[in-house]
């Protein structure tokens, strides 16, 4: 949310996209969000105009138009992403326009946004009433894989807005999901997860990306915007018990300071 995504492989659609088919729980099946693309634009190299795959019911143009996402093709993206691996990450607009000048035009930070509010669901929602452990996930801008893979375990899930008062006697355990943006835009969050940890009656706390940025400042750490972030599915990490390694997806244009406590 609040990005233009570049894509760097030459040629991009030519699989097509689905129909939005929901599951039992009114989950979308093959999309991370139900009736929502949240890029800003994508800027593509090549784009396929007949993609062959026989769940697709629409190209990749279709799909954003009807979500009235702008795109644009014919761009070399690999010298794009050059670029912006010298410079870090960098503002840009994609503008209708053949050549300058672009009077008028500012460029705004959207990390000073609190795009957390933005994609937050506005009431909690609850999936799966009757299973157990009871979860309660703070909805930063989550994904819905992460719903079903709790109800996959058996679990209930209790969504709630980025800002919900959370009183430990409603659940087992709390998950902080990912979102965008700065995660010091977050403080009711924070706010509320610190009241958590206080609480005589505290209960297991993990969080994915955001979610563990804002559990972290919770516990007196800072956090600093990276020059590019780690952004990728094939990253690789080792788990600091047993020095595995794990090939990873991210996407995060933050990471948290352990050397220096508040």
């Amino acid at each position: 949310h609040g990005q233009i995504l570049t894509l760097t492989y030459p040629l991009i659609g030519n699989y097509g996209i689905p129909a939005e088919e929901f599951d039992e729980n009114q989950l979308s099946k093959y999309f991370e969000s139900n009736h929502k693309i949240w890029v800003s634009g994508l800027i593509v190299g090549e784009l396929c105009e007949t993609p062959s795959h026989w769940r697709q019911k629409q190209t990749l143009d279709q799909w954003m138009k009807k979500h009235k996402v702008p795109g644009i093709a014919g761009i070399d993206t690999r010298a794009l992403t050059k670029k912006i691996r010298e410079n870090g990450t960098v503002l840009g607009k994609i503008i209708q326009k053949p050549a300058g000048p672009f009077p008028g035009i500012e460029f705004k930070d959207q990390n000073q946004r609190n795009l957390v509010a933005e994609v937050s669901v506005d009431k909690p929602v609850v999936y799966n009433p009757s299973g157990s452990p009871r979860i309660c996930a703070v909805d930063c801008g989550l994904k819905l894989n992460q719903i079903k893979c709790f109800i996959s375990r058996g679990a209930r899930v209790d969504l709630v807005p980025w800002n919900h008062p959370l009183n430990c006697d409603e659940f087992d355990g709390l998950f902080l999901s990912n979102g965008p943006g700065d995660p010091i835009m977050c403080k009711e969050t924070v706010e509320n997860v610190q009241k958590v940890l206080k609480s005589s009656n505290v209960k297991p706390i993990f969080g994915i990306c955001l979610g563990h940025q804002l559990l972290s400042t919770a516990i007196g750490c800072s956090t600093h915007k990276m020059k590019y972030g780690n952004l990728g599915h094939n990253l690789p990490c080792i788990h600091n018990g047993t020095k595995r390694c794990f090939m990873t997806s991210q996407n995060h244009g933050f990471a948290v300071d352990v050397q220096n406590f508040d």
